[in-house]
């Protein structure tokens, strides 16, 4: 197949082969063409080919676009920043994270003061030539001697654990592996921590296979990991997973179990000199939200949505645990609280309130005490700590407003500037508005509207559309220099807070899952609407963008409305409804999304799937799927098949590309060089197919940091 694009030379399209692999899903007889894409591109040689025809294809398109080398170098111009995490005091020192600007990943320092020289602690640039092994997770001992962190591999869910003597910076010899969606708990003693980990996957099926029985095991320094102690398992729940945790005062272990992505669980506890005996079972059946808090003795602190879809939170004595025994702490409040942190014997409660952040602090008994105060439509997060602390430091930052960390004294409620991004851009330059629309059921839905002041709204924007609208997450402002390169294209940001997200609490989300889920496309394509009828835009001047469920919803909309959007941008979307369940974490997804082996949940799944809604002889818009190999949260098989599925459908000239990143994942642990390079290629694609000329005022080309050439498979 081969299609023409204004200046681009023919895309000639690979011949992408098809099967006779049909199912049957309740009587209805559901083609599979593409199956054979399922398999892992390192072990099949044949899905290994397709994915560096499927490349080479992409980058001849890219490369002829000359503006790509300008975004690419602003883009590195606009990157180059010294980042930092909040701080966090650790035994006798504070420990943070930092990048210099383009470090691929963030290193981790430590100070004795606030104001002493930082020391490098770990470095994860020097573990590999291209920065794909990343620094993903940290647990200290309780006395800051000990750091057990975790070793993520080409973006991989899997994580190795390692440990180190923060002092001397000596590493220990313990390596745990096989462990994912889990952080180690540590003894009081810092003599060892708890842990859960999954059994060693079968030989090449560690990136596709499922994610079952998982346990909970205690780890003693200096041991090997076949001498662990088994502490917890539940063979006849072979779907449960396990989130240990150790009370306060070091005498309870906490055990939260789930099986999906909802936060409904079960608690269960051991004092910890009895191990040997049987957990108690707390509260919980699976139906509600209990985030363990902390604990006065027998007194257990929890977040929980039972009685309260805002949330709340509820002391519960573990010698009467009865429901009617609970004592309310923190009432429901009119806004949804999202996160509660124990600092300082002072709870701080972060709500949502119309997606923009609120804190609030009470003290153990419920008290309210004051407000922190924020200015602009804004997020702050950090708020960590010890019940002992007496400090607290969080992160400030809006879509114009550049990260700045604070010290908080819970005491005297003073915030204290503690660092500030220095970016390259003026926050006045821009505007950044909240609005609010009507879905096509009458739902009212806020709406962040963010670009370079003096817009015209004339319907001429080349508009970036952003949306996820899922499990249970909220989507508020954030700072991204890449959107700010957007604004200054001219182009205006949008970003809708759709149901099935966390916004508005419980009741909110559910509003957009299972045979709901058609709420969430419904809200997105109603935005698209309301801006086209505001004049901000027009069809071929607007693009969508979204990641993993943010991918589902891209592919969704342009094949329930491919007229209404000129051009698409799906990462890592979950593209196939019918056969999510059966990879990897798949099968957490049921919660939000339901399962095709219920008849109701089928037909509902089946109406939307992307990949089976694309139909031969549709015009659609141009699209750049993105995906990368190593991806063992969505499987790369979702995004192959599409686009395979989608170059054969297209009846229009628009472009339907796909880019597969090497050595990549999800996401997370992604080096900035190829978030960078990545960037630069969707921004590049969108000035091509939206037709966007570059202000004449753009900055000039100025000398970066280049990143390496890429042939055209997609390596270096």
């Amino acid at each position: 197949m081969a299609v023409e694009l204004g200046m681009a030379a023919e895309i000639v399209y690979p011949l992408t082969k098809t099967v006779p692999q049909v199912d049957d899903y309740h009587g209805v007889q559901v083609p599979d063409p593409y199956r054979w894409l399922e398999d892992d591109v390192r072990v099949n040689p044949e899905v290994r080919a397709w994915v560096e025809a499927q490349n080479a294809v992409t980058f001849r398109f890219l490369e002829q676009i000359p503006e790509r080398e300008f975004l690419r170098r602003r883009l590195t111009q606009l990157w180059n920043y010294e980042k930092f995490s909040p701080p966090s005091r650790q035994g006798p020192r504070y420990v943070f994270s930092k990048n210099d600007g383009l470090q691929n990943q963030f290193v981790l320092y430590t100070q004795d003061t606030l104001d002493s020289p930082a020391e490098l602690l770990i470095d994860p640039n020097t573990w590999s030539p291209d920065g794909t092994v990343a620094l993903s997770g940290t647990s200290f001992s309780d006395d800051g001697r000990y750091l057990a962190y975790g070793v993520q591999d080409a973006g991989s869910d899997w994580r190795t654990w390692r440990l180190l003597d923060v002092a001397s910076r000596q590493p220990l010899p313990d390596e745990l592996r096989w462990i994912k969606f889990n952080t180690p708990a540590w003894l009081k003693d810092g003599s060892g921590f708890f842990y859960a980990r999954y059994p060693a996957p079968e030989p090449g099926a560690a990136f596709q296979t499922l994610n079952l029985n998982q346990r909970v095991y205690l780890h003693r320094l200096g041991s090997s990991q076949d001498d662990d102690v088994l502490v917890y398992a539940r063979p006849d729940e072979p779907t449960w997973g396990f989130q240990p945790s150790v009370s306060d005062d070091g005498q309870y272990l906490v055990i939260t179990a789930w099986k999906g992505t909802d936060d409904k669980y079960r608690v269960f506890y051991k004092r910890i000199d009895q191990l040997d005996g049987d957990a108690v079972h707390l509260v919980g059946e699976m139906e509600h939200e209990y985030s363990f808090l902390g604990n006065d003795g027998t007194t257990f602190y929890f977040r929980t949505d039972r009685d309260a879809p805002r949330r709340r939170v509820v002391a519960i004595d573990i010698r009467q645990p009865q429901p009617e025994r609970w004592r309310e702490v923190i009432p429901q409040q009119p806004h949804v609280l999202t996160d509660v942190n124990l600092i300082g014997n002072t709870f701080f409660a972060t709500y949502l309130r119309d997606a923009v952040t609120q804190v609030k602090l009470f003290t153990t008994a419920g008290e309210y005490v004051r407000d922190v105060e924020f200015a602009g439509l804004g997020t702050a997060s950090g708020f960590g700590g010890k019940r002992t602390d007496t400090e607290t430091f969080y992160s400030y930052a809006s879509f114009a407003t550049p990260p700045s960390i604070y010290r908080y004294d819970p005491v005297t409620g003073t915030s204290t500037l503690w660092r500030r991004a220095a970016v390259d851009v003026r926050p006045e330059d821009y505007v950044v508005d909240q609005v609010f629309y009507t879905s096509k059921d009458g739902t009212r839905i806020p709406m962040f509207l963010a670009y370079k002041r003096g817009l015209k709204q004339d319907g001429s924007a080349p508009t970036l559309m952003y949306g996820y609208g899922g499990f249970n997450i909220a989507l508020t402002p954030s700072f991204s220099v890449a959107r700010l390169l957007w604004m200054d294209l001219g182009g205006l940001f949008a970003m809708p807070n759709l149901r099935g997200g966390g916004e508005y609490g419980e009741d909110w989300h559910v509003a957009g899952t299972k045979t709901r889920k058609q709420n969430v496309f419904d809200d997105f394509i109603a935005a698209a609407e309301w801006l086209i009828a505001q004049n901000y835009t027009r069809p071929d001047r607007l693009a969508i963008q979204g990641g993993s469920n943010g991918g589902l919803l891209v592919g969704a909309c342009l094949t329930q409305r491919p007229d209404l959007f000129g051009a698409a941008l799906p990462a890592v979307g979950v593209m196939d409804m019918l056969r999510f369940h059966k990879f990897t974490a798949g099968r957490f997804w049921v919660d939000d999304y339901g399962c095709a082996d219920n008849p109701d949940e089928f037909r509902a799944l089946y109406a939307y799937s992307p990949y089976h809604a694309l139909k031969p002889g549709t015009r659609y818009p141009a699209t750049l799927v993105t995906t990368a190999d190593t991806d063992d949260r969505v499987v790369p098989g979702h995004s192959f098949k599409f686009a395979a599925r989608l170059q054969a459908c297209q009846a229009g000239s628009a472009p339907t590309l796909i880019r597969i990143e090497t050595r990549a994942g999800h996401g997370a642990g992604k080096p900035t060089a190829k978030i960078i390079e990545e960037t630069a290629d969707q921004w590049a694609f969108l000035v091509k197919v939206l037709n966007i000329e570059l202000p004449a005022d753009r900055p000039a080309q100025v000398d970066c940091v280049s990143s390496p050439e890429r042939s055209h498979d997609g390596t270096r």
